[in-house]
C-alpha cells in the first residue's frame, strides 16, 4: 500500500468516532448526566445538613471523598507517567496508547481534586488556604504538588495533539474556527516538528519526577499523621506503586473500551494488551511486597494502637475488604495474567476490573480502618463510620464524570495519535 494511501486510511479509520454521530452517544451523555443530577441533589442535601449527613463523624472524619481523591490521583499515573516512560524508552508499541493514557491523567485529576470541594462543609471558603497558606501543613504540599502536576499534564496532553488539530482543523466541517485556534498554525514543516519533538522529549523528563512526587505527597497527607498504621515512612513509594498498577489497570480497561465502541481493532490490539499485563503482574508482585512489609512490620512491633487497626482488618470488621483487596489486587491477577493462555484482551480486562475494585478498596481500608481506630482507645466508641445515601450518590456521580468527560473529549478530538501512527512503519496492533 503506498504512503499517501495508507495515510489517509489511517486518518479516515482515528477520525471516524468525530465526525459520525450515533445515538448511542446521546444516550450515552443522557444516562451520565442522569446519574450526576442526582449527585448534585444528594450535595445540595449535604450542603444543607452539614457532613453530618454523609456519615462522618469523630472519630472518623475522613470517608468515601477521601478515598476517592486518593483513587483517582492514583489512576492518573496510567497516563503521563506511563506514556513518558515508554516515549523515553523508544517503545514502538505505545504510539497508539499514549494519548489514551494522558487523557485518562488530566481528567482523573480534575475528577480526585473536586473530591476537596465535596468534604468542605463551606466550600465557598475554598480559597481561604490559597491566600492564607500554611506551608507546614501536607494540605498544602498538595495543593502545590497537583496544581504543578495538573499544569504539566495538559502541556503534555496538548503538545502531541497539535498535528491532529491541524487535520481536524483541514477536514472538520464543523468547529473549525475551534480547532484552527488550538493548531497554532501548524502546517507540518520540518522545523516545526523538530521543536514539537523536543518540546514532548523536555516535557517526557520532567514530568516523571513531577508524577512520583505528587503520589508521595498524598501520601505524606497521612503519614504526617500521628494515626495508627498511617505514620509510616513505607508510604511514599507504597502510594506510588499502587498509583502505577491502578494507572496501568484504567488504561487497559479504556482501551478496552475504546477498541470495542470505535473500532480500533487495528489500532488497539493484542500487543498492547499483553505488554500492559505483564507489567500488570510485576506492579501486582511489587503491591503485595509493600502490603506485606506494611503490615509485618505493625504486627512485630506489636504496638497498641496499631494492633487494634491490624486485627481490625485482619480477622475483624475491616476483614472482608482486606482479604477481598488482597485477592482482587493479588490473587486474581497473577491466576488470570500469569499463564499464557489466559493473557488474553478479555484476561486483561477482568483482571483490570479486580485490580481497580481492589485499589479502590485499598485506600477505603487505609483511610478509614485507621481513623476508625485512633489512639486515644475512648474515642473508638464514639462513632461508627458507614457510607451513606449522600455520599454513594455523590461518588456514583463523580464516576460518570470521570466517563463523561472522557466521552466529550473523544466525540471531540482524535484518541489515538494520527501523526505517530502514521510515522510508524507499521501499525503496531500486534
Amino acid at each position: 500500500m503506498e504512503a499517501s494511501e495508507r495515510d489517509r486510511e489511517i486518518e479516515d479509520s482515528l477520525l471516524r468516532h468525530v465526525f459520525e454521530t450515533g445515538r448511542g452517544f446521546y444516550l450515552t451523555v443522557a444516562a451520565l448526566l442522569t446519574i450526576i443530577a442526582f449527585g448534585g441533589l444528594a450535595w445540595m442535601e449535604q450542603l444543607q445538613g452539614g457532613l453530618g449527613v454523609a456519615g462522618m463523624n469523630q472519630p472518623v472524619y475522613w470517608g468515601l471523598y477521601i478515598t476517592n481523591y486518593i483513587f483517582f490521583i492514583g489512576i492518573s499515573h496510567a497516563g503521563t507517567l506511563i506514556s513518558a516512560i515508554l516515549r523515553l524508552t523508544g517503545a514502538e508499541w505505545r504510539r497508539p496508547i499514549t494519548r489514551v493514557a494522558e487523557v485518562i491523567t488530566v481528567v482523573a485529576l480534575i475528577m480526585g481534586s473536586s473530591n476537596i470541594l465535596w468534604h468542605l462543609g463551606r466550600p465557598e471558603l475554598i480559597y481561604l488556604p490559597l491566600i492564607e497558606p500554611q506551608f507546614l501543613s501536607p494540605l498544602i504540599w498538595d495543593v502545590g504538588a497537583i496544581s504543578l502536576y495538573m499544569t504539566g499534564s495538559i502541556v503534555y496532553l496538548y503538545l502531541p495533539l497539535i498535528p491532529d488539530l491541524a487535520l481536524l482543523r483541514d477536514r472538520s466541517p464543523r468547529l473549525r474556527g475551534l480547532y484552527k485556534l488550538l493548531a497554532l498554525g501548524w502546517t507540518g514543516t520540518e522545523r516545526q516538528h523538530a521543536r514539537l519533538e523536543k518540546a514532548i522529549s523536555i516535557m517526557a523528563v520532567a514530568i516523571i519526577p513531577i508524577a512520583v512526587s505528587v503520589h508521595t505527597v498524598v501520601s505524606w497527607t497521612l503519614a504526617m499523621m500521628l494515626v495508627p498504621m498511617w505514620h509510616t515512612a513505607i508510604f511514599g513509594p507504597y502510594f506510588v506503586v499502587g498509583a502505577i498498577f491502578s494507572g496501568i489497570a484504567a488504561l487497559m480497561i479504556a482501551m478496552a473500551i475504546l477498541r470495542k465502541v470505535f473500532h480500533l481493532e487495528k489500532f488497539l490490539g493484542a500487543l498492547q494488551f499483553n505488554n500492559l499485563s505483564l507489567l500488570l503482574v510485576t506492579m501486582s508482585c511489587l503491591w503485595a511486597y509493600f502490603t506485606l512489609a506494611e503490615h509485618l512490620t505493625a504486627w512485630y512491633g506489636n504496638e497498641h494502637a496499631e494492633m487494634a487497626v491490624l486485627s481490625s482488618r485482619l480477622t475483624g470488621a475491616f476483614a472482608p475488604y482486606f482479604w477481598g483487596m488482597v485477592i482482587a489486587c493479588f490473587v486474581m491477577p497473577l491466576a488470570i495474567l500469569g499463564p499464557k493462555k489466559t493473557r488474553t484482551i478479555t484476561g486483561s480486562v477482568v483482571a483490570s476490573t479486580f485490580v481497580l475494585m481492589g485499589m479502590w478498596l485499598e485506600r477505603f481500608i487505609i483511610v478509614v480502618s485507621s481513623a476508625s481506630h485512633p489512639r486515644s482507645q475512648q474515642m473508638w466508641d464514639a462513632g461508627t463510620y458507614s457510607p451513606s445515601t449522600v455520599e454513594i450518590a455523590i461518588t456514583a456521580a463523580e464516576f460518570a464524570a470521570f466517563i463523561l468527560c472522557y466521552v466529550l473529549f473523544a466525540k471531540l478530538f482524535p484518541l489515538v495519535s494520527i501523526w505517530e501512527v502514521k510515522e510508524a512503519p507499521e501499525v503496531e496492533a500486534g
